[in-house]
């Protein structure tokens, strides 16, 4: 690698440097202790320990070449090598290149000043090349030369950054260096002769965390399979940490989380406002800046995003200003032309956003000017929905409109929210309650004409303080659509609810009988749900999400919290409010394993343990807090409160997202701390959480009592303290406010890993007790297996952002389908563990024994099938071997194998293996739609047949073991190849010379018996043709020739596997040979070092 040129004191390098070529200009120089026996004893010691430690050039490489000039004690270091081909290389281009010029200049000055020029431009032109952006980048470089020369890694493993610090074993910390690249953490240290080498991909992290000790005052925790590692000593410990975080939950998402990784927005947002902002949005800028608060006389400091479509803003604390500024109400941008450097932007309403301090902000006007005219152009062409943003009252701006559709959908949507249908207020009859809700209106009313109305209001503590007192009946469906974003996805998306309404009319899967069996159970109590207008609503919103993201579909618990939104929102709102709970602000909660729910369960439970150390203190098991809140998460508290009570709950989910949820069960814990102290086990705990939800009321909610769920319970249960929902929400605030969103965040990112690294082993544990009923391995020989498996399937996909293997790993299959290989990663684990892989044409058997295993012929494995032919190469009986061995070569697993490039003999191209592994034995069409059909159960089907599930699984329990007589015969083709793989197993056996006599000999067996009974049954048949036509000798001789076969018919002679296996009894070489015990745990232990060198081979 060539170097920057820098001075080095040849007196100082000439005790650490050996020197193995020179000439008038130039020096090649070796590091002592590298390339000497013994490591060049005490000095190579030294040096090497010095070279792990410092941060110098020394300690990079243990080649250089150093350029001299005549006279001078000066020398300049320009090129070095990590090994003696590389720096060769540059010795022999110099020589070729430079020496013939020097001898040209008159002066050592211009001599010095061309060679380093020259270098100069070397490194530039290697620049151009280079991914590393650096503030140093000759540092850089180094860094990166080491991390490849230590660790051996792929070339398109790309190194991000590295850190210097210690390694603690045990109580012993070892200073080194810690690089972290793009799919591992690893860590290398020389110290005295002892050399540490620790790599660890990041998809087995499980826990990973900022930890502080008596001994390690800072230091960073990473857990991988079980191991713990602890690494101190870091200059910027929260820089590295984060970082760390990223590329952890980076790796997790892509390969167990795919689903996740391919929705996540291309830029992680900054800001919780942005959180508010369509799922299609992505970040493409963020500046710094004061923003102008009118109503306060203020400016407040904080940071402006920009996306495709929207303009965010929020406060350096978050509580205390936001605005949302979509591009389709902006009329003007302008700036001014004081010294401020000010944007005002003007939107519908008669109202100014004025930003100021903005760094460039002549060019950020022109960017938004354009961003504007590109907006205002898709307005006019699409259909407008009506949401204004000024300030014209209360219900004006949702009035009933008319959904776009190429069809007349308007007629089956409801276009009024049903608790304005249900429960029309009485405006004559205004008690106390109407009254103090007539109050809040007005309070909202006061907070429209400063802050404004619609998309664009300022968002301040006052509009919190208005939330947690409860939002007023008429205004709720409106705020929850602001709240939550979900008016801007209506607004970009006219008429679509209508068209996936009309679209999923009439359809039939597994979601919609769900659907069905659960709409009754949804607030049943409710008169809205006795009837057929709610329930048709909630079908038809339920259905239309569940034909528009089909991933999810339906889940439980979705119904609940749909009903409660078609309560307060029309029918097209409640829909895309739900669209917005589900995919932003609630990611991953309602699927099949439901990750999001158990990370925030897992975050609720961090949350527990330093906010409420005494219950923790009490609680034996924390798993308890994770099985009680489970409801509350998955349904907003609308499964355990009251109705009345619950909708206080979701207008501070709208407006605070999960932080409100976390901060509301934090405050219902600390109520009943004393009484969950004195319990004495789980029920009981429970039981006191029930009670205590039974009794929590809103005593300001103006619905009638027949539809307030805890009036009733009031009035029968009065020996119990009464808490109001207002008053609990109030408390939530002032205790656990002062949680943010960016901890939150934070401890997410931390127990994603930690949750998914469980379910993975949750799975792990299934398949192998499952797999280990059929095979004799022991669990922990399983176990190691098992990981080499999966591990192999993500080394395939390391490397490629777009990897086709990612898409094998589907969670919602049966566990021992959820990882599959294909035909490219079974040879690398078949090099790597089989016995039979020393063979010459191991390509061949790897691609013969995948197509064995592929029974249903889908060119994928799975662990079950893997672990089958293992287990039968290591722990089989010598009849159970052989039968692999001939089933390999016949059909369907047998294919002729000729590779194209007959330079690499049997060795065949990834291309050619995945071609052979795809050639199919043909069937009748009809056949295989048969067999699909009865391999399926759910093939044709709209939904899942459970008996037809039962009938294939009681098919496998009674389906009899496959005996020798039910294999079909061998071939001459077919038994001549195998022939020639037994010759090839035999290679550098100890015993080679009686195994292949052995061999010879049954052969020649085989193929002698053949032909004596063929031979006996031609003259037999024959010798009847005489008999019956008489003793002619001409007669007898055309009977001959008639019954002998033809010279093609000649070579279709076949062997039975009975024929076979009872030769190769006859020879005890053999039988030794097959029946040698062989060791798997050691093989085990060779195959996980080997596997990652194997990959930087190929």
């Amino acid at each position: 690698m060539w170097l920057k040129p820098e001075e080095v004191l040849l007196k100082n390098a000439l005790k650490l440097w050996l020197m193995e070529r020179s000439n008038e200009y130039f020096v090649l120089q070796r590091r002592r202790g590298y390339g000497e026996e013994g490591g060049g004893g005490l000095t190579g010691l030294l040096v090497g320990t010095l070279d792990s430690v410092l941060d110098s050039t020394a300690k990079v490489a243990p080649f250089r070449i150093l350029h001299q000039t005549p006279d001078s004690q000066v020398y300049l270091s320009i090129a070095c090598g990590a090994n003696r081909e590389e720096i060769t290389k540059h010795w022999d281009w110099l020589e070729q290149n430079i020496m013939k010029t020097l001898s040209v200049f008159d002066s050592n000055e211009d001599i010095t000043n061309f060679v380093q020029g020259k270098i100069r431009g070397l490194i530039a032109e290697e620049g151009k090349q280079s991914f590393a952006k650096e503030d140093d980048p000759e540092k850089f470089r180094e860094a990166l030369l080491k991390f490849e020369k230590s660790f051996g890694l792929p070339e398109q493993e790309k190194l991000v950054t590295y850190y210097s610090c210690s390694y603690w074993r045990g109580r012993v910390p070892c200073q080194g260096w810690l690089y972290l690249s793009t799919n591992f953490l690893s860590f290398y240290s020389f110290l005295l002769g002892s050399e540490i080498k620790l790599i660890i991909s990041w998809d087995a992290i499980s826990k990973l965390e900022k930890t502080s000790t008596v001994i390690l005052t800072e230091s960073i925790h990473v857990c991988s399979q079980g191991e713990n590692h602890y690494f101190s000593m870091f200059l910027h410990i929260n820089e590295t940490y984060l970082l760390m975080e990223q590329l952890a939950n980076y790796a997790i998402k892509r390969l167990f989380d795919k689903e996740t990784f391919d929705n996540d927005p291309v830029l992680d947002d900054p800001l919780q406002i942005t959180k508010r902002l369509p799922k299609e949005e992505t970040l493409k800028e963020v500046h710094e800046c004061f923003l102008w608060v009118p109503f306060s006389h203020f400016s407040t400091h904080g940071k402006m995003c920009i996306s495709e479509n929207y303009i965010c803003f929020a406060s350096q604390d978050g509580n205390l200003c936001s605005v949302i500024i979509p591009l389709r109400e902006v009329l003007a941008i302008d700036k001014t032309d004081d010294s401020n450097r000010s944007v005002i932007i003007s939107i519908k309403g008669k109202t100014a956003f004025r930003f100021s301090e903005l760094k460039d902000f002549e060019q950020l006007v022109a960017k938004l000017r354009l961003k504007c005219r590109a907006a205002s152009t898709q307005d006019d062409v699409s259909t407008e929905v009506a949401v204004s943003s000024d300030s014209t009252g209360p219900s004006e701006n949702f009035e009933e409109q008319p959904l776009t559709c190429p069809k007349d959908c308007s007629k089956t949507v409801n276009t009024e929210a049903l608790m304005t249908v249900f429960h029309p207020q009485n405006l004559e009859n205004l008690d106390s309650k109407m009254l103090k809700e007539k109050m809040k209106e007005q309070s909202w009313n006061i907070l429209f004409s400063e802050c404004g109305r619609g998309v664009s209001m300022f968002r301040t503590k006052k509009t919190r303080d208005l939330v947690v007192r409860g939002i007023p009946e008429t205004l709720r469906g409106e705020l929850w659509m602001l709240f939550s974003g979900a008016v801007n996805d209506m607004a970009t998306n006219p008429g679509y609810y209508a068209e996936v309404v009309e679209q999923s009319l009439g359809t039939s899967n597994l979601a919609t009988e769900e659907i069905e069996r659960d709409l009754r159970r949804s607030l049943p109590e409710h008169p809205a749900f006795q009837s057929d207008t709610g329930i048709s609503a909630l079908r038809r919103v339920l259905t239309a999400y569940a034909y528009r993201n089909p991933k999810i579909g339906y889940c439980q618990a979705m119904n609940i919290l749909t009903s409660v939104l078609l309560l307060y929102a029309k029918e097209e709102e409640a829909f895309w409010l739900l669209v917005a709970v589900c995919e932003r602000m609630l990611p991953d909660y309602f699927n099949r394993r439901i990750i999001g729910a158990l990370v925030d369960q897992a975050v609720f439970e961090e949350l527990i343990r330093d906010h409420l150390p005494q219950l923790t203190d009490h609680m034996t098991d924390m798993t308890f807090f994770s099985s009680v809140s489970l409801s509350w998460f998955l349904t907003l508290f609308i499964s355990v409160l009251p109705i009345e009570s619950a909708v206080n709950v979701v207008d501070c989910f709208f407006y605070d997202g999960i932080k409100a949820i976390l901060q509301l069960g934090l405050a219902i814990l600390d109520y009943n701390l004393d009484k969950l102290l004195t319990c004495k086990d789980d029920a009981e705990a429970v039981t006191a959480l029930n009670r205590f939800f039974d009794n929590v009321i809103n005593k300001d909610s103006p619905l009638p009592s027949n539809v307030q769920q805890g009036s009733n319970i009031s009035n029968e249960k009065s020996d119990h303290t009464k808490v109001d929902i207002t008053d609990l929400i109030k408390e939530s605030n002032e205790k656990y406010g002062s949680i943010r969103y960016e901890d939150i965040h934070s401890m997410r990112c931390r127990n994603r890993l930690y949750v998914i690294q469980t379910l993975e082993e949750t799975t792990k544990q299934n398949v192998l007790r499952v797999v280990s009923q059929d095979v004799k391995m022991s669990l922990q020989e399983l176990d190691e297996l098992y990981v080499m498996f999966k591990k192999e399937l993500f080394i395939s996909c390391y490397w490629y952002l777009s990897c086709p293997e990612l898409k094998h790993h589907d969670p919602s299959l049966p566990y021992l389908e959820q990882y599959q290989i294909d035909c490219q990663q079974f040879r690398v684990l078949y090099h790597l563990l089989s016995p039979w892989a020393h063979s010459a044409n191991r390509d061949s058997l790897a691609l013969w024994t995948f197509r064995l295993l592929d029974e249903n012929s889908d060119c994928l494995i799975n662990f079950k099938e893997f672990s089958s032919a293992i287990d039968i190469m290591y722990n089989g009986s010598f009849t159970e071997k052989l039968k692999l061995l001939f089933k390999l070569h016949i059909p369907p697993a047998y294919t002729e194998v000729m590779s194209k490039t007959s330079s690499k003999g049997d060795e065949l191209s990834r291309e050619e293996l995945l071609y052979f592994s795809q050639l199919q034995v043909s069937k009748p069409a009809d056949e295989k739609e048969t067999e699909s059909g009865r391999n399926s159960p759910e093939k044709g089907k709209g939904k899942i047949d459970i008996q037809a599930y039962l009938s294939q699984w009681q098919d496998e329990l009674l389906k009899k073991e496959e005996t020798i007589k039910d294999l079909p015969r061998m071939n001459q083709s077919q038994f001549i190849q195998f022939s020639k793989t037994l010759y090839n197993l035999f290679h550098e056996d100890p015993e080679e010379e009686s195994l292949y006599q052995a061999i010879a000999i049954v052969t020649n067996l085989l193929l002698r018996m053949e032909e004596v009974g063929r031979k006996l049954h031609s003259p037999a048949s024959s010798a009847s043709t005489a008999r019956d036509s008489g003793p002619s000798e001409g007669n007898a001789e055309s009977s001959v020739k008639k019954d002998l076969p033809c010279p093609r018919e000649e070579h279709q002679w076949s062997f039975a596997f009975e024929q076979i296996l009872a030769s190769l009894l006859n020879e005890p070489a053999l039988v030794r040979f097959f029946e040698r015990p062989l060791d798997l745990k050691a093989k085990l232990e060779n195959a996980k070092s080997s596997q990652l060198r194997s990959r930087t081979k190929m």
